[in-house]
């Protein structure tokens, strides 16, 4: 069993953590399973949101230890191998071409931390903790530094990598790890709102809005203005935008469009 569940419901297609008994800590056989469910979920026409949630009462306290430990006198290829399953799933989570909402309840530690960054939206259950203590065993929250420190700048991932410290939801939403934090009391209905208004928008707009998104961390400014305005003239040849202008414009033909 890898304790991961993926299923679809409607458009939205789900990755669920689901090893309530180690708090739904990763191993490989989990990393494994979550790169081949956003995979799947990438090539079924019929999603078009993907919503990477959690069973039990933590999203996930990070790399099952118990694993590592069984790795503990293995070869460095070995090693290797095993970090290098983890890694897929957070570079497969931004090169999706469709959504990928996060939410969380609990503790995202570690390298369940790194899972809620790697999503394009992080929703927070008002509730939840997050940290990276990775330092106060002797390890390194390694594969995930990238993304945080584009996410969080300089200062504030140092203040959190180095000291390993945990914080709330209210002070991840204030440094920007996380993208909403929403109340305990509505939560799933809010997450739910959030699935449902990305589901109504143009499937194209919403892949070539990730594309550029996520390509703008490897150009300069200038590099950066001239892919907008690639990607703003292959918006405008999309039948998603050119039907939407007609809508939005009475059912008038509009110059160029035809």
């Amino acid at each position: 069993m890898s304790g991961v569940r993926v299923d679809r419901q409607g458009v939205i297609g789900r990755i669920v953590l689901a090893r309530r008994e180690k708090r739904n800590a990763i191993d490989r056989q989990a990393a494994e399973a979550l790169f081949t469910g956003l995979q799947n979920l990438e090539s079924d026409n019929q999603v078009r949101i993907v919503h990477v949630t959690s069973e039990g009462e933590d999203f996930s306290v990070g790399t099952d230890l118990e694993a590592l430990n069984r790795l503990i006198n293995e070869p460095s290829d070995v090693q290797r191998e095993d970090s290098e399953a983890l890694g897929r799933v957070y570079l497969a989570a931004r090169a999706l071409m469709k959504p990928v909402v996060c939410s969380v309840r609990g503790r995202a530690l570690g390298a369940g931390a790194g899972l809620a960054l790697a999503c394009d939206l992080t929703l927070a259950h008002q509730d939840a903790e997050f940290g990276f203590p990775e330092v106060r065993i002797g390890f390194v929250p390694a594969i995930v530094m990238t993304m945080l420190r584009r996410t969080l700048g300089e200062k504030r991932a140092a203040d959190l990598v180095l000291t390993g410290r945990v914080i709330n939801a209210e002070e991840a939403g204030a440094i920007g790890l996380v993208s909403r934090v929403l109340p305990a009391a509505s939560f799933d209905a809010d997450v739910d709102a959030v699935l449902a208004g990305l589901s109504g928008s143009s499937a194209t707009s919403l892949a070539l809005t990730k594309w550029l998104l996520y390509k703008l961390d490897a150009l300069s400014f200038e590099d950066g203005v001239a892919a907008g305005i690639v990607t703003d003239v292959e918006a405008r040849a999309t039948e998603d935008f050119r039907g939407a202008l007609r809508r939005r414009m009475g059912g008038d033909s509009v110059a160029g469009a035809e």
